[in-house]
This record gives structure tokens, sequence and C-alpha cells, in this order.
């Protein structure tokens, strides 16, 4: 197909964190709308330099500039969290920007604060500029259509795998325990889908605490019945992973009342401009580690411990093919959307349901007070993640009701079978 002549033109902004695919919109969308008529600008490193109203900072993509970059890690644009919403002079910046140079159209990729970023652009412009919104995240904890994922997730999941996989080998040639935090901020989508096909030895997210109060204490307890169940039947090495949004769900009070200011061994307490918890500020790895050694004392049982954060490795690796399809997709139906008589009407997150484009008003999709996306969590009812849990190695009832179980692991550490249960019955709710 050819061009058609120059009829109007597009801006594509990314924000938030990195995601394999950002490319693949990027190359979709300018093909796509080149071919549509449409002259394409890209903007770089998101919102930054656009609320200062900095002009020098984008460039003009043509199809030869995009066509080979698809499966390439990374963003040719660059990104950013700069959050434009944030006061009255960024946004208005943003917009003055967007009219000098003529931008009718607007296509961001992000996660859910971009979301919320760009659909005060459009609501701003008052219906000058036509804005679609690609959602991305390693994450996949936006609230898209069931077993949708959000692009970028099934590359870090399989990448990760690979990491997971090299250290769960590692962990048995040199009898050692590996503790892998996760990437996944709200959800344990990343964690437990690492988890879960590398068969580490558990997993451990946020989701399973059904909204209750997260205790570190609980949590390291979780660990070490895992550790000690796979000491007594003679495997003395693991891997742990951990997803990172249990720091969330501890919450800043909870990290703040540990004892003796210990916390600033482990870093310090951050919130970045959309106002989250600066999680990668804090150790959360070599926390879980010591408090882990410290109660291993109790059993005078030695062991060696080796924390590692699993995320950055993963947020520009080259696409798989799964996403390297499913960004084109989503960059098409971006361009698709916004010729659309419906992208007069309303501001939307772009969307597939079955192989077909299902775009999301922003109404309906942000949430009015939070300024979000509802979070998609992991469903921990669902068979999904019972099989998860059925094949971990953890405490559960059954190591406490039926009396070998209890009288064998108690053996292991030299203690009785009631001071074991006392101490980690509460686990498992007996």
């Amino acid at each position: 197909m050819e061009p058609k002549n120059p009829s109007g033109k597009l801006g594509i902004v990314v924000g938030g964190g990195p995601a394999p695919g950002i490319n693949g919109v990027i190359s979709a969308v300018t093909i796509e709308a080149v071919l549509q008529g449409l002259e394409v600008y890209g903007f770089q490193d998101g919102f930054k330099w656009l609320i200062k109203g900095d002009t020098g900072h984008f460039r003009k993509l043509a199809i030869n500039d995009v066509k080979a970059i698809h499966l390439k890690g990374g963003s040719v644009l660059g990104t950013s969290r700069t959050n434009p919403a944030k006061n009255e002079a960024d946004m208005k910046n943003v917009l003055e920007t967007f009219g000098n140079l003529g931008i009718s159209s607007l296509v961001t990729i992000g996660g859910d604060d971009t979301a919320y970023s760009c659909s005060q652009v459009y609501h701003r412009a008052g219906g000058a500029i036509r804005v679609a919104h690609v959602p991305k995240t390693i994450d996949n904890d936006l609230p898209l259509a069931p077993s949708t994922p959000t692009f970028g997730f099934e590359t870090a999941r399989h990448y990760g795998v690979g990491i997971i996989r090299n250290l769960a080998e590692d962990a048995r040639t040199t009898s050692r325990w590996y503790l892998l935090i996760s990437m996944g901020r709200a959800a344990g989508h990343l964690a437990l889908g690492m988890g879960k096909a590398s068969a580490a030895t558990l997993t451990v997210i946020p989701e399973e605490f059904r909204g209750k109060s997260v205790d570190l204490d609980e949590v390291c307890d979780i660990i070490l019945g895992s550790m000690l169940k796979r000491r007594m039947n003679g495997s003395n090495y693991g891997v742990g992973v951990l997803a990172e949004g249990l720091l969330e769900a501890i919450g800043e009070k909870g990290l703040s009342s540990m004892d003796d200011g210990q916390l600033k061994k482990y870093g310090r307490v951050e919130r970045d401009p959309h106002g989250h918890l600066r999680l990668g500020e804090i150790e959360f790895g070599r926390m879980v580690k010591d408090r882990l050694l410290q109660k291993l004392e109790e059993f005078n049982v030695t062991m060696t411990i080796i924390d590692k954060d699993l995320g950055y490795e993963l947020r520009c690796a080259d696409p798989i093919p799964f996403d390297a399809e499913y960004t084109r997709d989503l960059g098409y139906g971006a361009v698709k959307f916004l010729r659309s008589p419906e992208a007069g009407k309303f501001g939307a997150v772009i969307s597939l349901v079955g192989g077909r484009l299902d775009p999301i008003p922003f109404e309906k999709i942000l949430d009015p007070v939070t300024k979000r996306m509802q979070t998609r969590k992991v469903d921990v009812d669902g068979e999904g993640f019972e099989c998860a849990r059925r094949y971990m190695i953890r405490l559960d009832k059954a190591d406490f009701t039926i009396p070998d179980r209890l009288e064998a692991l108690a053996a292991s550490v030299k203690w009785v079978p009631e001071k074991f249960k006392q101490r980690f019955g509460y686990l498992v709710g007996v």
C-alpha cells in the first residue's frame, strides 16, 4: 500500500518503565499512520521536554526509520516518568507545544500513570487532539480482558524463567538458597508466572494474604518453613521467588516500625512523582535474607542464602515472537481507532479481545478518585494459582495434622512436635 498525501500530524510519547515490545508499537503506529497519510512525530523521553515547552526533542518518523526496530528491545524514543498532570503549568506547556506543532492525534505507550496523563491531555485539549493509549507493563497488572496480557509480560517471563532455571541448577550444585525479588509493584503475576513455569521451590505474592496486613516475619516464616521442609527431605537448597509488591503490602508504616532504626540499613523510604514507594531504593531481598539467617539460628541450622533482584534484566529484552506480533496488532489498532468516528467522542485504552479491536474509554477504565486503572490481581481462588501452590514446597495443613509428618519435621530440627506446631501452625491456620 502506498502512503497517502499528508493529512494531519500524529505524536508518539512513551512513558513509565521500559517493557519488551515498545519499539514494535512505535513501528506499527508509524507505518500505519504514514500509510493513512499522517505525519508522525516521535517525542523523546516521554513528557520530560514537553512540560518545559521544549520543541527541540522530537523527530519526524518515516517508515524507513522504524521498519526494522520491532524485534529490538528498549525504546528508540526513550522514556521517562514525568507526570504532566501534576500541575497546571506543565499541562499548559504540553498542550501549547502540541498545538504549535499541529499535533491532532496522540498515541501514548505506558502504564496506568501514563494512561491518566494522556487522558488529561485529551480532556484539556477539548477535542482538538485525539488520544489512544497502548498499555504496557511487564507486571501484567492492568485491567484488560481475562487472559489478555499486557505487552512485554510474556517476554519478561520467558527470559526470567531462563535465569531462574540457571540459578536453580547453581543452587543444587552448591547447596544454597536463592531469594529472587521479582518486579511487580501491585500484583504477583510476573513472580508467579516465572516461579510456576520454572518450577521454583516456592513463590510468595501479596494476593495470597487476601488483603490483610502483611507482616515481614510471616513472609520470612513461610520461606523458613519451605527451607526446613526441603532440608528434612535431604535437599539443602532451593529457589524462592518473592513479588516486590510484598514490600508495598508491608507498607511504609510497617517498614518504618522496624526496631532500632534498622530500615536505614536497607535503604530509605521515597516516593516517585506519582506517589508510589520507590521499591528499588529498599533492599528487600537483603532484608528478608538477614531476617531468615536470624531465624535459622533458632534451630541451630546453617544455610547459605543469596538474594538477587530480578526485573531490570527483563525490561529491555528483545521481544519474543508473541510480543512482536502482539505489539504490531496494538500499534495498528491504535491508529485504526484514531481514524475512526469513535475517537472524536472519547479517548481510549487500546485493547484486543479475541483478536478484535476493543477500545476502552478512559472513563470506564480510570478510577476518578485514584486517577489510575484498577489493578488486575492474581486470582488466588482460581485453578491457576491452585496448581502453582500444589507444586510448591511449603508447609501445609497436612504437615501438622498427620502425626508422622509433624514428628519428622520436628525431629529434623530436634524439637518436639507440639513446639514445632506452635511455632509454624499459624501459617496454615492450625
